[in-house]
């Protein structure tokens, strides 16, 4: 069993966001194939950490990511420990990887849950340049890459010479491996919850709404495709908005009551909603990645109508029917289509689970056979 530390530079337990989701299941399911060990800052709930050993070895402040003192602690924590590589999640301390791997010839690899550069290029961060560089630097004295999905590891491979041998895709994954079966019985909660007649389509849409992204894409559900909704005769529907971060201007909200949308904020059983939804909402145009609510959506059975930007990244030939994508800002076109899908129940195809299920994303990369360059 490979000995494996792992650096993740921001509290991630609990989880609020898919991206700390992705982190505590990666965690959790490669602790199962590898004595892992993570290091993070004290700010994580550590009791909830499954299957590996925890450090709070970093500071919470946001110094931390010059914090040259950590050179030396991970250096020897590295040399003590025989580690046989360190996992470092995003790019942020490739300075500090690079120290550690000239000075203890450790196997590095950087975990990517996006291009990063192309994120905030996209969000107009004008940074973006500076960002670009040190992220490609990392990517060449790297020993292995994981990327988010295909799209960016090709894109790595063709644009920055990274070699196609020490890359593979490590998708943001499913804690379950097949279809639910309590699909009826979650929507009967809901619906009880929230006081919605067995008539009306219940459309979720959720994410981290103090990320501009996800802000940008409720907007354009209350905006644009909400008001198309209302003028359709006989169709009975309600949104329910999930998430926390919710600017105060919106006032909850409450504004868009009478026009059929729920706020739910944040809720602890956001799987229920998944799984009790008869449709997801991903209008997104901007960010990086893959989004990590759309690959759920569809694990629990949910159909998902997607813009092309909110579909990057995840393989449209696995998804069968489940997924629904049209053009960025075809509002109408977004509009239709949730009509046109209002009763569809189709089960994801078993090769979806197969490729975003995480024991099995946890195998290909254990696998020796599969990944020798890694493992």
């Amino acid at each position: 069993m490979k000995k494996i530390l792992d650096v993740v530079s921001y509290p991630y337990l609990p989880y609020y966001s898919g991206g700390q989701k992705l982190v505590a299941q990666f965690f959790e399911f490669l602790g199962k194939e590898a004595d892992l060990t993570v290091a993070s800052v004290s700010k994580n709930d550590f009791s909830l950490a499954k299957n590996y050993k925890t450090l709070p070895l970093l500071s919470n402040s946001a110094l931390r990511y010059i914090d040259i003192r950590l050179a030396w602690k991970i250096t020897d924590l590295v040399r003590k420990e025989k580690f046989d590589m360190v996992i470092w999640e995003h790019p942020y301390y490739a300075w500090l990887a690079w120290i550690v791997k000239k000075t203890t010839r450790v196997k590095t690899v950087f975990h990517t849950h996006n291009i990063e550069h192309q994120r905030f290029r996209s969000l107009g961060k004008w940074w973006w340049r500076m960002l670009k560089w040190y992220e490609l630097w990392s990517f060449r004295f790297a020993d292995f890459i994981f990327f988010i999905s295909e799209q960016e590891r090709e894109l790595a491979i063709a644009n920055w010479k990274v070699k196609r041998e020490k890359t593979m895709e490590v998708p943001f994954g499913i804690a379950n491996n097949e279809p639910p079966r309590d699909r009826s019985f979650c929507r009967q909660q809901i619906a009880a919850k929230h006081g919605i007649a067995g008539n009306e389509k219940i459309l979720l849409f959720n994410g981290q709404l103090s990320y501009r992204p996800n802000l940008d894409g409720l907007l354009a559900i209350i905006h644009n495709i909400n008001p198309y909704l209302l003028t359709v005769k006989d169709f009975r529907y309600k949104i329910i908005i999930c998430g926390k971060g919710l600017p105060e201007y919106l006032n909850e909200l409450k504004d868009y009551e009478t026009k059929n949308i729920i706020c739910a904020g944040f809720v602890n059983d956001i799987e229920t909603y998944f799984k009790g939804a008869d449709l997801f909402l991903n209008p997104v145009q901007s960010g990086g990645g893959i989004k990590t609510k759309m690959v759920e959506a569809i694990g629990f059975g949910t159909t998902v109508i997607s813009t092309e930007t909110g579909a990057a990244g995840i393989h449209r030939d696995i998804c069968g029917e489940k997924l629904v994508v049209v053009p960025d800002n075809s509002w109408q076109q977004f509009a239709d289509a949730i009509i046109r899908n209002k009763s569809h129940e189709l089960p994801a195809p078993s090769a979806y689970y197969q490729h975003y299920y995480w024991g099995e994303i946890i195998n290909r990369i254990t696998n020796p056979a599969l990944h020798y360059q890694c493992f």
